[in-house]
Order: C-alpha cells, then structure tokens, then sequence
C-alpha cells in the first residue's frame, strides 16, 4: 500500500496541478467528509489546484448542490484549525464542488455521470473509491461501460479490499481488467499522518536510538490507536467490518511494519514496500491455542466521549441489536527474525 501511496503523492501533484475531475463516491460517508473534503480544502487553500479542478461528490442521498455544499462546510469547518479556515476561502473551494445523485450499484446512473462529465477524453479523471469494497467491482465496470475509464482516468481503493484473501483477488482482478495497474493508487490514508511519517526518520536518522532498536535492548513493544469517537453514521459499513478489519489488517500492521523493518536500500516506494513485507512474511502465525491466549476482542458499552452519550454499539444506528461484531481488539504477535526474536508487539485499537 505504501508504494501506491508514494506514487500517488507523486503522480497526483502532477495531476492535481492541471486541468482534472477528482470524482469522489461515497461523498457523503465519513471518510470523504472528515477526511477528503478537508484536505482538498488544504489544497486549494495553498494553491496547489489547477484553477480548473472540479471535485464532484457522489452518493445516492439526494442532495441539491448547494445542499451538499453546505453538508461539506459544516464537516470542514469542524475538521480544519480555526486559523486555516476562511470565507473567503470556502467560497472560493465551493466553487468547484459539486454533487450528483447516483447509486453506484446501478449501471444506468453512470450515463448522467458521463453527460456531466462531457466527452473530453483528454481530461484527467480521478476516481476516488471512498466506499464499501462490495462496490469496487460495479463501480469499475459500470466506468468502462460508460466509456468513462479511458488512458487519462486513474483509480483510487480505499482500504479495506475486500473481507478476505479470495475477495482482494476478485476485486483486484476486476479492476485491473478496466484499468492499468500504473492507474490504479491503493490507499491507506493512515499513512498520510504526520507522526506516522516521521517514524523511518526516527529511526534511521537518529544515530543514538538505531543501534539500540532490537531484542537484546527492548523488552516488549506498543503499537496502540485509541479512538476517540463511537461509530456515528458508519454503522452501515462497520458491523461487516469490525476493529480487526478496519484497524489492525491496514494501519496497525503498517505501523508494525515501519517499526520493525530494516533499512531500505533506497527510500523509494518499491524499496520500502519490499522490506515491509519481509516483516509480514515473519510473523509468527496466531492459531490454536494462541488464539486464546494472544487475542482479545470486545464490544463497547454506554458511555461517555467527551462528555457526551454514547449509546451502546448494538444501539448505534444501522447496527444489528445482537451483533457481536467486536469494537476493540488487543493481539500479542511475534516477529520471528534475527532482530525482533522473543519481543512481543502488542497491537490495540478501539
């Protein structure tokens, strides 16, 4: 995921900084109006769009344009710093943003997106998947039979891919059937954090901690994401999900893999990506009784965040009322190599 991710931070300032649609489905979920939304916001304010990028939302709530605008303000407003959001500036961003009603199971919705698109084939597309990945597949070949996915387009996966090993593969094969593998982007926006960008630098540009950074000097590791929110409006998504696929099998793991890595030859995306999966490729497999003993899974009660109720999970809307679908998950992995033999990593979330 990392190397998609540099390549397209790489190739999409490039495209970003000419004339191009960015296409957002799901536009109105949590992830594109907490995450997306506010950083194309960030963008535009640094001056870092084309002044002909348009953004266009997509979702099948049937909002009018100024509607959604309005939905889109309210959510950067509580996600951007006080001192980086200005009228002035909105107005200018609202400008671009525009939303159309579709729903992306339905093949015939795609020619209304196709006439407010227009024919221009030379255009840069990018079609952001901020959605379910039981929609990936439709979505692509709903694109192609529109004739929506020609050279110029590019696509972007937002993580999870699919629930299972035989699900990526679906899903990947579909999308590589429409797009070529240099269009496609595999994200994991967890990556994009400050912190998390800093760790490689902390450990290999800091002469006092890399010679100390193994077994026979750390005693255990912890890896831990504490949210701070309940599950809002992803009820939806979430109860298909849970903490250990939408936490610990992209960013949890990532977050291992950039801890515990060797140095890459070069620090390129490819470089990377390769020593991350040496770490993958040494974990020691959870199974048996260690399931037991390694692994812990739980479900929230009410309660309060911040001072506010929070009903119990199994009271959340669009979550079924015996779900025991978990919202926390601890786990204790080995990584069986010469560096990190016999030091556990604790992974939590929740």
């Amino acid at each position: 995921m990392s190397a998609s991710l540099a390549r397209f931070n790489r190739v999409g300032d490039h495209a970003l900084s000419i004339p191009c649609d960015i296409l957002v489905f799901g536009g109105t979920g949590d992830l594109a109006l907490h995450k997306l939304l506010p950083a194309l916001y960030h963008l535009h304010r640094e001056r870092r769009l084309h002044s002909d990028v348009r953004i266009i939302a997509l979702a099948r709530s049937p909002h009018e344009r100024k509607a959604y605008q309005a939905l889109a303000e309210r959510h950067c407003r509580a996600q951007v710093a006080k001192a980086d959001f200005t009228e002035e500036a909105w107005a200018e961003f609202a400008q671009r943003l525009e939303y159309l009603s579709i729903d992306a199971s339905q093949s015939g919705d795609f020619g209304r997106l196709a006439k407010l698109l227009g024919k221009n084939e030379e255009r840069v597309r990018v079609y952001y998947l901020a959605t379910a990945p039981n929609l990936f597949e439709d979505i692509a070949s709903h694109l192609n039979i529109a004739g929506l996915a020609g050279p110029k387009t590019r696509i972007v996966l937002e993580k999870p891919i699919g629930h299972s090993l035989e699900s990526a593969q679906a899903i990947n094969a579909a999308i590589g059937a429409v797009f070529d593998e240099h269009r496609v982007f595999r994200i994991d926006h967890y990556l994009g954090k400050e912190t998390v960008q800093n760790l490689m630098a902390l450990r290999f540009a800091n002469v006092l901690f890399e010679p100390v950074w193994r077994a026979a000097h750390i005693d255990h590791v912890q890896i831990s994401v504490c949210e701070t929110l309940g599950v809002e409006n992803r009820g939806g998504y979430y109860d298909h999900s849970g903490a250990m696929r939408d936490m610990i099998q992209n960013h949890l793991l990532q977050l291992l893999c950039l801890v515990a890595m060797e140095a890459p030859v070069r620090f390129d995306a490819e470089s990377v990506r390769n020593e991350k999966v040496k770490v993958l490729e040494a974990l020691i497999p959870i199974s048996g009784q260690d399931v037991r003993d390694k692994t812990v899974r739980g479900q929230y009660s009410a309660g309060k965040i911040g001072g506010q109720d929070v009903p119990a999970y199994y009271f959340e809307k669009n979550v079924d009322n015996d779900s025991d679908t978990e919202t926390f998950v601890a786990v204790q992995v080995e990584i069986g190599n010469w560096r990190w033999a016999g030091v556990p990593f604790y992974l939590r979330t929740g």
